[in-house]
């Protein structure tokens, strides 16, 4: 398409146009996530077949996205927020906990928030690899997030005396890419462990980051 449609405007059952867009927008995200966190997967969707999976038309879809991909973007950045947000409130819930306490609590709902929709793992960690340059920047840019989190948590620790106070930078991005990693095998079924196995295991290595200064 060389470029999208025009946009309806003014209110239509009580609802203005900029309320029915964003409503068309989730429902081309929900079947998105369906379609390809499931069957048959993003590189095997069409166009066609996600707007009759949104109860859309074609046309419609052009209005909101120029293809596929931006789709796909979209709910990168959607399952990843949903994991943030999951991740910092555990992270306040768990307020004046020793840090080894804090850090297994936010990672926990971490996992427990993109694990707990199988389709999550599959859009974070296996369809969203190899698609291009730019979904390629924006997985790292979303990763980068993730280091600058884990470096913030153990620099505030290191500033209390519960962790020695160095650069975890390289220890952080070593965290996430084994997280991408073992989740991803795992989601591939090349990993013979329960669930909770596997979130036990990377439990156990942030807590090896993030370990009291007293135990170096």
């Amino acid at each position: 398409m060389a470029g999208r449609l025009a946009k309806p405007t003014g209110r239509y059952a009580g609802r203005s146009a900029e309320e029915r867009q964003a409503e068309r927008r989730q429902r081309f995200l929900d079947a998105g996530l369906q379609l390809f966190g499931d069957s048959p997967g993003y590189r095997a969707t069409t166009v066609t077949a996600l707007s009759e999976a949104a109860g859309l038309s074609t046309r419609q879809f052009y209005e909101e996205f120029r293809t596929l991909e931006d789709v796909l973007a979209a709910l990168h950045l959607q399952v990843n927020d949903w994991a943030e947000a999951a991740s910092l409130a555990a992270l306040a819930a768990a307020d004046g906990l020793p840090i080894a306490e804090r850090a297994a609590a936010t990672f926990r709902a971490y996992a427990a928030n993109v694990t707990g929709d199988p389709r999550r793992i599959r859009i974070t960690f296996v369809e969203i690899i190899g698609v291009s340059a730019r979904l390629e920047e924006q997985r790292l840019a979303r990763r980068s997030r993730w280091v600058d989190l884990i470096c913030a948590e153990a620099a505030a620790a290191a500033e209390r005396g519960e962790a020695a106070p160095r650069d975890y930078r390289i220890a952080a991005a070593a965290f996430i890419g084994s997280v991408n990693g073992l989740l991803h095998d795992w989601r591939a079924g090349w990993v013979d462990a329960t669930l909770d196995q596997v979130v036990d295991e990377l439990v156990q290595v942030l807590l090896g980051i993030v370990r009291p200064a007293d135990t170096l």
